[in-house]
């Protein structure tokens, strides 16, 4: 099992103790050290008041915060978890991700997903019920800008001729693409594009909230991962997905540390399943705070399984 872990750019509350430049390179180092394998961030630029008011969050530019992360590393995955692609240009997005990976020396996940929040695609001037359509487009626009060379491309509010942009990722063909979503599109499209699949703990009311499939018992995960290893043979593909999910039924929004004998037991029932990552969210006092929970779970649960 692999692991990831929430960096807590969404305290826009506390920004001396979370979103600082010095912040985010000690919390950073201390993932780093910790042993988890990747760090992760959301993407959210307009969110709507009503969402934030039903538990929604603010959150840094995705790409700046792990251009600092970045830094402080040397080795922990830098993870988009999720880009809302329909959101910009793939140009633009392409030009971000391929920065990174290069700054980074080949460390980045692309996480990508349709997107859910109807007045933030009014927002940023999308039409929301393009979003599908737009995401399929901008992940094979992007694999083709980052295929190097002279581009041609058409897309649903561009047209490029003769456009070449360097430089390309660090990792070739591309930094991995890995697709959220607990819909039957979001898994076929993981799939055909994607490297891995990124399901949603998602009980009935946030799922119709955020029109997305309930994930709410490991049942539901076993359907969807069947659908997901079907799909895999619709497509060819040689090699069965990653999949990452949160370590069900553990309290990680808690301060005590976690029970190593139980976390373990959850592990092996979702890898028998064919989860091969976990996702992790520290619970969040002070940067003090977060940072011992991250080291003592480091220990507990991280270095005995290794």
């Amino acid at each position: 099992m692999k692991y990831a872990i929430q960096l807590p750019t969404d305290r826009v509350d506390a920004p001396d103790e979370f979103l600082s430049a010095r912040a985010l390179a000690e919390i950073g180092a201390c993932v780093e050290q910790a042993g988890f394998d990747s760090c992760y961030v959301t993407d959210h630029p307009a969110p709507t008041d009503d969402w934030l008011a039903g538990g929604g969050h603010q959150t840094l530019d995705p790409f700046v915060a792990l251009s600092f992360v970045a830094a402080a590393t040397h080795r922990i995955l830098l993870q988009l978890h999720v880009l809302i692609a329909a959101y910009r240009n793939p140009f633009l997005s392409a030009k971000a991700i391929a920065t990174l990976d290069v700054l980074s020396g080949g460390r980045v996940i692309a996480g990508v997903a349709a997107g859910y929040l109807e007045g933030e695609f009014d927002a940023l001037g999308v039409a929301f019920a393009t979003r599908n359509e737009r995401t399929d487009e901008r992940i094979r626009e992007m694999q083709r800008i980052w295929a190097g060379g002279s581009i041609e491309l058409d897309g649903h509010d561009f047209r490029a001729r003769a456009i070449t942009t360097l430089p390309l990722p660090a990792q070739r063909p591309h930094p991995p693409i890995w697709i959220g979503g607990n819909s039957r599109r979001a898994i076929r499209r993981a799939a055909e594009l994607g490297d891995a699949w990124l399901p949603f703990p998602t009980p009935k009311p946030m799922a119709e909230r955020v029109r997305t499939a309930v994930v709410a018992s490991l049942d539901d995960l076993r359907e969807r991962i069947a659908y997901l290893r079907a799909c895999e043979k619709e497509f060819g593909r040689a090699q069965p997905l990653d999949v990452m999910f949160v370590p069900f039924g553990m309290r990680m929004n808690s301060p005590h540390p976690v029970d190593p004998v139980r976390f373990a037991e959850t592990s092996a029932e979702l890898a028998e399943l064919g989860v091969t990552w976990l996702t992790i969210t520290p619970p969040l006092g002070t940067r003090a705070d977060y940072c011992a929970w991250v080291r003592r779970f480091g220990e507990d649960v991280i270095a005995r399984e290794r």
